[in-house]
């Protein structure tokens, strides 16, 4: 009796399944070059392996994802974003400074002080705010249809001013100070309006930079600042101001995604839900230790008070006006984000009052 109830469940599972095998079976296998220009420490690297995990499984094996960590088909954002519209690669992963070259508006996740937390800044990216609309909309257009935003992730947590000369408690304390940025316009306007001198350094260079003096600051996440043992090369000052949460953008490219089936293409986008939602965890979880380590060593870590934070804010104001008045698209995507915070604003205060009753 047991034998015969097993054999009917075998087959009844498998005539259930059987239209969406026989969907898949039908097509060619499908294969996913993805990409990350970083290294197997990073959250970036995390959240690929949970989509490949999830994709390859929920697929029943219909997509494979091949993953290159590091600079195996690519070396900067111009270049891999190339790779993706010409289809030489499928998934990449890129930071706002590495992809503002192509798409200036992406810049607008690196506007200080707008988000306060990782709970607004982690309702603000689901796929259906206006800002997360907003932005996929013009990475399409702005592409001609090649390029396809598919989330934004996290890539490290916030970012914060730390240096090697002194704590730094209000603008006044940036003054004169040499501060690492990436080549994209925004972060040096914000930097200049804090009162120092924004100096583009490439990221495998920053090290020996600091070391010799002609960087004494930058704006990373704790993570990155351990990660690459800043501290060795003189970098004791950090504040947390949090002015800027390290997005990460994730990129696909389109002519492949349309191509997939509606069911195919329903198992990527919870592809990269599984991998949004690891990339938001990992930082949270690797930063515990990367603070202690960097205390442990000596380190300064100051928190600025509420007003101090106020003042820091306002000074960086002149930023706001740049990039609206100089990024094509930027007060589209300005306008989007501010509602969308305001948005998740609204919904956590009603979710904390609700669980305070």
């Amino acid at each position: 009796m047991l034998k015969t109830l097993t054999k009917s469940l075998m087959v009844a599972s498998i005539l259930a399944s059987a239209p969406l095998a026989a969907a898949w079976a039908g097509s060619h296998a499908i294969n996913l070059r993805a990409t990350a220009n970083s290294n197997e420490n990073d959250e970036d690297y995390d959240g690929l392996v949970v989509f490949k995990n999830y994709v390859e499984q929920a697929s029943n094996g219909a997509i494979t994802v091949e993953l290159f960590i590091g600079t195996q088909l690519c070396s900067n954002g111009a270049e891999c974003l190339q790779g993706v519209a010409d289809g030489s690669i499928d998934i990449y992963i890129s930071t706002s400074g590495g992809a503002s070259g192509i798409f200036p508006f992406v810049q607008v996740l690196d506007l200080p002080y707008l988000m306060a937390d990782d709970r607004v800044a982690e309702k603000v990216l689901e796929n259906d705010t206006e800002f997360m609309k907003t932005m996929k909309q013009k990475v399409l257009e702005n592409s001609q249809g090649s390029i396809r935003l598919m989330t934004v992730g996290n890539t490290g947590g916030w970012r914060n001013f730390a240096n090697t000369k002194r704590r730094v408690a209000s603008p006044s304390d940036m003054e004169g100070l040499k501060i690492r940025t990436v080549v994209a316009d925004l972060p040096q306007e914000l930097v200049r309006a804090l009162g120092a001198s924004p100096t583009p350094i490439p990221w495998p260079e920053l090290f020996t930079s600091f070391q010799t003096g002609v960087v004494e600051g930058s704006k990373n996440g704790i993570t990155d600042i351990m990660g690459m043992k800043f501290p060795d090369a003189g970098l004791q000052y950090v504040t947390l101001d949090g002015h800027a949460y390290m997005g990460a953008l994730w990129f696909m490219n389109n002519e492949q995604f349309s191509g997939l089936s509606d069911d195919l293409k329903r198992v990527v986008i919870d592809g990269f839900y599984q991998l949004q939602q690891a990339t938001f965890a990992s930082p949270k979880r690797k930063s515990i230790q990367a603070y202690q380590d960097f205390a442990a060593g000596g380190g300064d870590l100051y928190v600025p008070t509420p007003d101090e934070k106020a003042a820091f804010k306002e000074a960086a104001a002149p930023v706001f006006d740049w990039f609206q008045s100089n990024v094509d698209g930027g007060g589209d995507v300005y306008n989007a984000l501010l509602a969308s915070v305001e948005e998740a604003e609204a919904e956590i205060a009603a979710e904390r009052g609700s669980d305070l009753e």
